[in-house]
């Protein structure tokens, strides 16, 4: 069964390979051809010539890795101060944070738009970037809080009777522990971010800031829909994410399967 289901998920994914390599007038040839012939290399040529290919794939690398780098060092810290350290009210601002999850993003568009307009940040990767660092999003702190509760706090303790600080905890015990979690988080926000199209579509006007989504779009509205040259560049754009979760895997599903085990 799950050999069918996982044949099932493969054929977008093939469909768009033998799009990829076909030529453009038998596309959409009835019945369809999954084996293209005469197989058309080129069209990857071709699809990367159409727009600015690697200046978007820069933009979309930095605007990624800063993300990543912000939300995992910031949730954390967030995480460790919910799930640690004691303070008045603790409890009811981690509920407050979980109300966030239920507020639609449509809410508060316009807000942030208008506030990071004031700030004079339209046109730049601020918006797309700098929010990453303060926080990291409600549901990476959840589950590295989650996490977090399942390590012993006799490894805290043993800490602080050697004199250690509560960073120096924080950095040298929980952080080394919590590989698989902060791996998983990680690539959530890779995901989340690399494909990203609304937040660069909001912000970003100059086509030398564009990021690879931005950029496929345009080549689109420019050269119309060619579905070959479309297909190409979707499976050029969808690759770092299929190396990222490969390499990953196994850091992914510890930290799934361990969160949540305590409180």
């Amino acid at each position: 069964m799950l050999a069918v289901a996982a044949i099932a998920f493969l054929l977008p994914l093939l469909w768009m390979l033998s799009t990829s390599l076909k030529p453009e007038g038998f596309v959409f040839q009835l019945p369809p051809q999954w084996i293209p012939h005469p197989v058309k290399w080129l069209n990857y040529l071709r699809a990367i010539q159409a727009f600015p290919f690697f200046q978007d794939a820069f933009n979309s690398f930095l605007i990624t890795s800063l993300n990543v780098i912000g939300v995992v060092m910031s949730a954390s810290l967030v995480a460790y101060s919910f799930a640690r350290l004691r303070w008045p009210g603790r409890n009811f601002w981690f509920i407050v944070l979980l109300g966030t999850l239920m507020i639609p993003g449509q809410v508060t568009m316009i807000p942030v738009f208008l506030l990071f307009r004031d700030l004079g940040w339209i046109n730049t990767f601020k918006p797309l970037t700098v929010p990453a660092f303060f926080g990291g999003g409600a549901f990476s702190v959840f589950l590295l809080r989650q996490f977090f509760l399942t390590i012993p706090n006799e490894l805290s303790e043993a800490a602080r009777i050697d004199g250690a600080s509560e960073f120096w905890i924080y950095a040298r015990v929980i952080l080394p522990l919590s590989k698989p979690v902060l791996a998983t988080i990680g690539m959530f926000t890779f995901v989340a971010t690399w494909n990203d199209f609304l937040g660069p579509l909001i912000y970003l006007d100059n086509s030398k800031k564009f990021t690879l989504a931005l950029g496929l779009r345009s080549m689109q509205l420019q050269f119309g829909t060619q579905w070959n040259l479309v297909m190409a560049d979707s499976l050029l754009v969808l690759i770092p994410t299929v190396i990222v979760f490969f390499v990953f895997q196994r850091y992914i599903i510890q930290g799934i399967a361990l969160t949540g085990i305590k409180g």
